[in-house]
């Protein structure tokens, strides 16, 4: 499956973002736009999606992602020059996400991109692919009010930043809050494996939720009451015992949620009639339940890390902030706290190029280029 979008609007053209981390892969040429409150645009952004060939296996197969990469990259990296008008030679630099993701897909694009700056003879740039998701807000809503929160939310990272203004115009990227389990876009594909509703399944979920009730459930909300003692990112608070209990409430747990619904389900199995199973009617209102309490959750943090750290606007970027319910509510309670609110548009949401091209040309000016011998980093922190 092969989607493009092109703007038409031709300046000189400056840097080609290329994006593998998982099972997409995307390029995309991006330029500088001359205006500082909207610093890039797009000239072509395509995604080559591979949803249907993991869909039979209910997730993304690593060793078939990577190799499906290096089936595409040739064609979609053409495509994205040929529908941007520019040649070869117009290309400044090459962006392109060194992590975090599944270390085989990173690999391929992370090859192809040294590659093709040694072959042009133009800088090579690093870009993470979370930093490219917040600075996707900036591409079409324009610069947000500094200091900013805002939430990242996918099928692999559910995680709060802080977004101050740095040196040399970089932006500063403060990890607040994360998830201790299962990232909302993985609970929303468990959940949907549950129920029989395949893979991927944040959009099966968010329209089967339209028709359902979503009270009909009452599923529990996670409550932070310890501290986390698995390894993961370090979350950045002050010392001291409030500070600690503040922390907690910035943190998220979705796997708690996911086992209720796989009780409920398997209790509403054993009384239903042998082998009639679950009607489409009650899929509906687990599905409508299940999501009041994941947005309720995220939005709940969300708002929480704007009032305590004093934030001037709110984010929400990454996969899941495709789903409907989500927006409407973040929209509603962004309102409610008179704080702008960025969200990326629906093209923009999932894993895409332009958004690494974005940062990529931000890094470029700063004089933050890579080496030659850059390799891709599965876990690479913020």
């Amino acid at each position: 499956q092969l989607k493009s979008c092109l703007q038409t609007d031709l300046t000189d053209m400056d840097i080609l973002g290329i994006e593998t981390s998982c099972d997409e892969t995307a390029a995309a040429v991006v330029s500088d736009s001359g205006n500082r409150l909207r610093p890039w645009i797009v000239r072509s952004n395509v995604v080559a999606s591979q949803a249907d060939i993991h869909r039979e296996w209910g997730g993304v197969v690593p060793e078939i992602a990577s190799r499906q990469h290096v089936r595409d990259i040739c064609c979609v990296v053409e495509r994205a020059i040929s529908d941007s008008g520019a040649n070869w030679s117009d290309l400044k630099a090459i962006a392109v996400t060194q992590g975090p993701g599944l270390v085989g897909s990173l690999l391929v694009g992370v090859s192809f991109a040294k590659s093709l700056a040694w072959s042009l003879g133009i800088p090579l740039v690093s870009v993470n692919h979370l930093t490219g998701h917040i600075e996707s807000l900036v591409i079409e809503g324009g610069l947000m009010p500094l200091p900013a929160v805002v939430l990242v939310v996918s099928g692999g990272h559910t995680n709060l930043y802080l977004v101050t203004l740095g040196e040399n115009e970089q932006s500063n990227y403060q990890l607040i809050g994360r998830t201790r389990d299962d990232a909302a876009g993985e609970a929303y594909d468990k959940v949907a494996t549950l129920l029989g509703l395949g893979y991927p399944g944040g959009p099966v979920i968010d329209r089967l939720a339209k028709k359902g009730n979503d009270q009909a459930v009452p599923f529990p909300f996670a409550r932070m009451t310890h501290d986390d003692r698995n390894a993961g990112p370090v979350v950045d608070q002050p010392v001291g015992l409030a500070a600690t209990r503040r922390s907690r409430l910035l943190e998220f747990s979705f796997s708690g949620l996911k086992t209720a619904v796989k009780r409920y389900v398997q209790q509403r199995n054993r009384e239903v009639d042998s082998g009639s199973g679950l009607s489409s009617g009650e899929v509906a209102d687990i599905c409508a339940s299940f999501q009041r309490v994941v947005v309720s959750s995220l939005l709940d943090r969300t708002f929480r890390a704007a009032r305590q750290y004093g934030a001037r606007s709110v984010g929400i970027a990454g996969g899941v902030s495709a789903n409907s319910r989500l927006r409407v509510d973040a929209t509603a309670r962004a309102n409610q706290e008179e704080l702008p609110l960025f969200l990326p548009s629906l093209a923009l949401a999932t894993d895409n190029a332009a958004m690494i091209g974005a940062v990529g040309l931000k890094r470029y000016h700063a004089g933050l280029t890579a080496s030659l011998d850059l390799n891709a980093q599965a876990s690479l922190a913020m």
